[in-house]
Formats: C-alpha cells, structure tokens, sequence
C-alpha cells in the first residue's frame, strides 16, 4: 500500500481538480470512449508476468486518458457545496454582468430549488438503505467542534510534513513488515484439495450488483457505477475475466492493483486530536482490483460454508 498525502488548501487559497459530476454531459461520452478501446484490448499471449503487465497498463491508460480528455478543472473553494449545479452558475453570472434586481430574485430562486431537489434526492436515497430514516438524525444533532491540537507522535510534535508523514506511515502501516508464523497451519485439519476452476460472467455480474454508487473512487477515478456500464458489454467483460483468471494461473498480482490513496479522517465524538489514535485511515484502491477481489471472496465464502469448513 502506498500512503499517499493530500494538497490542504491554505486560508483564501482555491484548489484545482479535474472532475467528471455525477449526471453530467461528461459521463456519457467517458464511457463511450472507454468502452470500445477496452473491447480492442490485446489478450493475446497474455500467459506470463510481463504481458499481463502490461495488458492491466493499457486497460489503465485507456481509462485514464478518456478520464483526461472528458472531466473538466473545476475551483474547489471553502463555499464549495455540493448541491451547487449549472444552473446555478448561468443565473449568477447573470446577475454579475448586469446586476439586474430580477435577475438576483432568480438567482436566489434557482438556489432554494437546486437546494429542495437535491436534499430530497439524498433523503431519499438514505430511507432506501439499511436503516432507513434513523441515519437522518445526524442532520439534526448539534454539531461540535473538536478542538484541535498539534498531533504528536512518540512524545514529539509533528512540526512539518516529513515528520507528520513518518509518523502517519510508522502507524498505518505497522503490518507492512510483521512476520506471520506459518507453523500454525500445521494444526488445522487436511482436508482433499479441490481444483480451482475459472471464473464465470455470473460470478462478476452478481458481485458488483451489490457494490455502492455513491463510494469514492480510488486513483482511478473509476465509480462502480462506470464499471457497471462497461461489462454491460460482454466482450469488456469477457476481457476483465481473463484478467482475472491469469492473475490465478500463474499466481500474480499487478502493481497497478497495489497502488492506492490513503485517506486519514478523524474519528467522530473524540474530545482532542492530537494523537494519531483519534484517526483512521480509508484506503481507496483501484476498482477493478476491488471487483476481482470480491469475485474472490465471494467464491471462498461459498466454498466454505458447503464444505462446513466452519463450525
């Protein structure tokens, strides 16, 4: 796992990023370009570490230069919000060319529609989840401010980058180098091997069904949602499962796979946070590796539980 740090933006100071909005004019033609390029990807000979390199390189260049070519740089500001649309930006450029009193009732109009729609789409999309409407209460708890102090680590301050980045990869990722004792295997009960067969389209279809919309892309930039319109098209998905099958047979996993995003958020309800243990880290991987993953995990599950592998 790679840490990877975040660009924090200073007082005053405006962020650019490149961006492609949820149901936006972008998303179409990004998937329309990346969909054929995927169906064109050279399979061939792909039996060794090198090609298989280098087929999952060209599936990330054919993503990341459609990605390139179809999002747009947007200002990410501290008024950013979320709900602010087009719209929004048509009637208040409106209003700043000709500072018409109409225009403003406009402006000011658009924004408590654009508001109402949106707040009433994400209502509706929590009371459709597992616990329904008591996850809107949090909208309506009182909400208080950590108070904030110098994080230390070790008994000294993090005073610059360099000393807060050790300190963030000396504590997230203590397991890099453990050593696992494998002697304990010795004690499990030997069951007949059984032989492992290659992966299906049901396989892949059934496990990204259940995958969340709405979660963070990793470095990709590649939502569920895109993943999902891409293996509509079965020779895509046909690719994406060969990937996956030479990834078993010759018993190897692709750097492109390993490279993530390490998130660290704090930890709600904490009444400091200068220590390192009122974080977490989110990684955020790349989401066809997450996909292969869950086809996997899916299969040991279901292997499990029919051989009463488990009590």
């Amino acid at each position: 796992m790679i840490l990877t740090t975040i660009p924090i933006a200073e007082e005053n100071t405006d962020l650019r990023k490149r961006t492609i909005k949820k149901n936006s004019e972008e998303e179409k033609p990004f998937i329309k370009e990346v969909i054929p390029s995927l169906k064109n990807l050279d399979m061939s000979n792909v039996s060794d570490i090198p090609n298989l390199e280098r087929v999952v390189n060209n599936f990330a260049n054919i993503i990341d230069n459609a990605w390139t070519k179809n999002s747009k740089i947007v200002n990410i500001t501290k008024h950013a919000k979320s709900w602010w649309d087009n719209k929004c930006n048509k009637d208040l450029a409106k209003y700043r060319a000709l500072k018409n009193i109409e225009d403003w009732k406009t402006f000011q109009k658009t924004i408590k529609n654009t508001k109402q729609s949106f707040f009433d789409l994400k209502i509706q999309e929590i009371a459709n989840k597992k616990y329904g409407p008591w996850e809107l209460m949090s909208w309506v708890n009182k909400r208080k401010l950590p108070a904030i102090e110098m994080i230390k680590y070790n008994g000294q301050p993090c005073l610059d980058l360099e000393n807060l980045w050790q300190a963030l990869h000396s504590s997230f990722n203590t397991a890099q180098f453990c050593q696992i004792d494998e002697s304990m295997l010795n004690e499990l009960d030997l069951y007949s091997s059984s032989l492992w067969t290659l992966f299906s389209e049901e396989e892949f279809t059934s496990a990204i069904v259940k995958c969340n919309n709405m979660s963070a892309p990793g470095p990709d930039k590649l939502l569920w949602g895109y993943l999902k319109y891409i293996i509509k098209d079965k020779t895509c998905l046909k690719n994406i499962i060969a990937i996956a099958n030479v990834c078993f047979e010759i018993g190897y996993w692709p750097n492109y796979f390993k490279n993530s995003i390490t998130i660290v958020i704090p930890k709600p309800n904490r009444t400091l946070y200068n220590s390192l243990k009122s974080f977490k880290p989110i990684v955020l991987l790349k989401t066809l590796g997450k996909l292969i993953k869950k086809v996997i995990g899916d299969r040991l599950q279901f292997h499990i539980i029919s051989n009463n592998f488990i009590h």
